[in-house]
């Protein structure tokens, strides 16, 4: 009984010492994240602390960043920051209200890219459109590949882009070359399993067309839901769009026409 009361009280002061240490990590940093003294004197639409863009570059943006929030009355901000951030005192620093998108490039995380957006925003573009966004261009693989001005220049440019654009966007517009050969991948897929679904069963018929009926929800759903609609939703080029209809008919006739091959005997 004594032996099982001191392991209480053991496991209990331990997990004590735990959870003191863990709050004094991470609460003094989490008071402490509020740095004006990392900003500029005067304001500037892009804080570059962690030096990911030229000089020339930056200045260009600053230019455009001007010019465009004075004709569409959109705030578009850039912060990058690598060892200590500013924190919250950006927020009085740029003045970021409900028209305002802060794009935060920080590359110690496992995605280069965060955005702080205004509620006005989410009215033209979707919570899930930043999320595909950060993806698509703040992953490693494209860091890698093309740098990190590349990727923030890329994807402010995207945002750009959907707040002229009527309506905003619901996905992140183009279609990127990974995405479309999941996308033909689909829709190869859903031509193999049409194809099988329309090789005749009984003798003399040249079509099981009830098959194809009872198997267009798999099929249907794999061409046109995963193979056809990424791409119409993405892009007005007809390149990927013939491709994967192609893909979907070489498919489909290849699987009609394999089972004749594999059992001549029977055909004959």
């Amino acid at each position: 009984m004594h032996k099982f009361s001191f392991r209480f009280i053991f496991t209990v002061l331990l997990c004590g010492f735990v959870t003191l240490g863990i709050w004094g990590a991470y609460g003094d940093r989490a008071e402490a994240v509020n740095n004006p003294e990392l900003l500029p004197l005067e304001e500037t639409p892009i804080v570059d602390l962690a030096k990911f863009l030229p000089d020339k570059q930056e200045a260009e943006l600053a230019k455009d960043f001007k010019e465009f929030e004075d004709k569409t009355g959109w705030k578009l901000r850039i912060l990058t920051q690598y060892d200590r951030s500013p924190g919250r005192a950006v927020i009085d620093f740029w003045k970021l209200d409900a028209k305002s998108i802060l794009l935060v490039a920080d590359s110690r995380g496992g995605n280069l890219l965060a955005f702080s957006i205004g509620d006005d925003v989410y009215e033209l573009m979707p919570r899930t459109f930043w999320i595909e966004l950060q993806s698509r261009f703040g992953n490693l693989y494209y860091i890698r590949d093309n740098g990190e001005n590349e990727a923030i220049i890329q994807s402010i440019n995207v945002v750009k882009q959907c707040l002229v654009t009527p309506g905003g966007c619901g996905v992140v517009p183009g279609l990127p070359r990974e995405q479309w050969i999941l996308t033909l991948i689909s829709s190869i897929v859903g031509g193999v399993i049409c194809g099988f679904a329309a090789v005749p069963r009984k003798e003399g018929a040249k079509f099981a067309w009830q098959w194809m009926l009872i198997m267009s929800p798999l099929w249907g759903i794999l061409f046109l839901s995963f193979g056809l609609g990424p791409v119409l939703i993405r892009t007005s080029d007809w390149v990927p769009l013939v491709r994967n209809i192609l893909g979907f008919a070489l498919g489909g006739i290849v699987a009609y026409f394999s089972p004749i091959f594999q059992s001549p005997n029977k055909t004959t």
